[in-house]
């Protein structure tokens, strides 16, 4: 890592393909015994190169804009895998899902649902679409990353569903047999998806008892990785408790993983710059910051650090590992035991591989890093660095209209 640090520059993102490539095998493996999709969410990790790879695989991809449309349309992925989610779809991103063909929708309000069938009878278009339901279910996760309670904005009442199906009936377009739901991320128990399958099991049976037919099955992501070397669920044991309850229905499994097959895949690697005192608190300046990796100060979340090349003195000091931005805010661990670095040591921030580069900006007009995949023995940069001249590529004054003056 410190030769690869050496030629990229730092701080960047190293990927490891042959890691995600195990993890999505190991995902469409524990539910081979039905039939089921695996599509990744690429809100995750959407870099090119890492879509290909998840293509080659066999991957469906689950995606919430039009923007990510155009990454998996882009890197070569056909329509039909895509599987359109997302709570605040535009007419253009509809319009544009539906002149593409992707496979499918899942509408979150019966509001989307009327827009969903306007836009198809005006572009002549029949898209399959699945109700996002909100199960009411405790994903015991961050609050700001559960999604499957009934005072969050995703899905729909489960008690409305009857209703929205009665009305389904009336659609020339759209083709309402589905039912979905995605109850949060990063959940570390099986327990919240074996209860969310219960539940949407028995809505399935409901529904089909009232004539409606149920094709599809889609039970989101959300399967969390240990960020701190704990115990964390496998497919294997959401399978074990969720087929005994889904395989009878007889449904197509859709499945939306996407920290679970990357978040452990990726490392951010940054250099020290100094150390510092302040009073009794230590400081490790880094030259990555949270506009680089957001996650620690955003969630609070927990992120090893370890020197890519143990120095040879191994004590261990008391301190927090901070950034270059201007806010209280930059850091990526306080209070940490961490190796008596010096300036110009190599750390690597582990289990970054999601919503790590995803989530960078270029505040305090930082460029954003570069990142880099590893397949087999072969090191690829996937993202080159920006320079300071991309930072303003879009900065271009162009008059689109004056303002009258208002008078009575």
């Amino acid at each position: 890592m410190g030769p690869l640090a050496t030629q990229v520059g730092t701080p960047c993102y190293v990927y490891s393909g042959d890691d995600m490539k195990a993890r999505f095998q190991s995902f469409d493996r524990a539910f081979s015994s039905v039939a089921h999709r695996v599509c990744y969410a690429i809100k995750a990790n959407s870099n090119l190169e890492v879509l290909r790879l998840f293509r080659r695989l066999g991957s469906g991809f689950d995606i919430v804009s039009g923007g990510e449309l155009f990454r998996v349309l882009r890197a070569g992925a056909s329509p039909a895998s895509v599987v359109f989610s997302g709570v605040g779809k535009t007419v253009e991103e509809i319009d544009y899902a539906l002149g593409c063909g992707v496979g499918q929708f899942n509408a979150e309000s019966a509001e989307e649902l009327k827009l969903l069938e306007a836009r198809a009878r005006t572009l002549n278009r029949a898209p399959r679409v699945s109700l996002r339901v909100n199960p009411n279910v405790d994903p015991r996760t961050h609050p700001y990353i559960a999604t499957g309670l009934q005072e969050h904005k995703f899905g729909i009442d489960v008690r409305l569903v009857p209703g929205i199906f009665r009305f389904s009936r009336t659609l020339k377009k759209a083709r309402l047999e589905g039912l979905g739901c995605h109850i949060g991320s990063q959940i570390l128990s099986a327990e919240p998806f074996v209860e969310t399958a219960r539940t949407l099991a028995r809505h399935v049976r409901e529904l089909r008892r009232s004539g409606f037919r149920i094709a599809t099955l889609d039970l989101g992501g959300g399967l969390g990785i240990s960020y701190q070397d704990k115990p964390a669920p496998t497919p294997d044991d959401l399978a074990r408790g969720m087929l005994p309850l889904l395989d009878p229905l007889g449904c197509e499994l859709i499945f939306e993983p996407g920290r679970w097959l990357v978040g452990r895949a990726g490392v951010l690697v940054t250099r020290v710059l100094f150390l510092k005192r302040n009073g009794r608190k230590r400081f490790v300046i880094v030259d990555a910051g949270m506009n680089d990796l957001i996650r620690p100060t955003l969630y609070h979340a927990h992120h090893q650090i370890l020197p890519v090349k143990l120095p040879l003195r191994a004590a261990k000091i008391r301190v927090d590992v901070v950034g270059p931005i201007c806010e209280s805010g930059d850091f990526f661990a306080r209070e940490r035991l961490l190796e008596d670095v010096v300036a110009g040591d190599i750390l690597a921030i582990r289990d970054a591989g999601a919503y790590g580069f995803a989530l960078a900006s270029n505040y305090n007009s930082h460029p954003r890093c570069a990142e880099v995949l590893i397949q087999g023995k072969m090191v690829v940069l996937v993202r080159r660095r920006e320079t300071y001249s991309d930072l303003i590529r879009g900065e271009k004054s162009m008059q689109i209209g004056s303002l009258r003056p208002s008078g009575n």
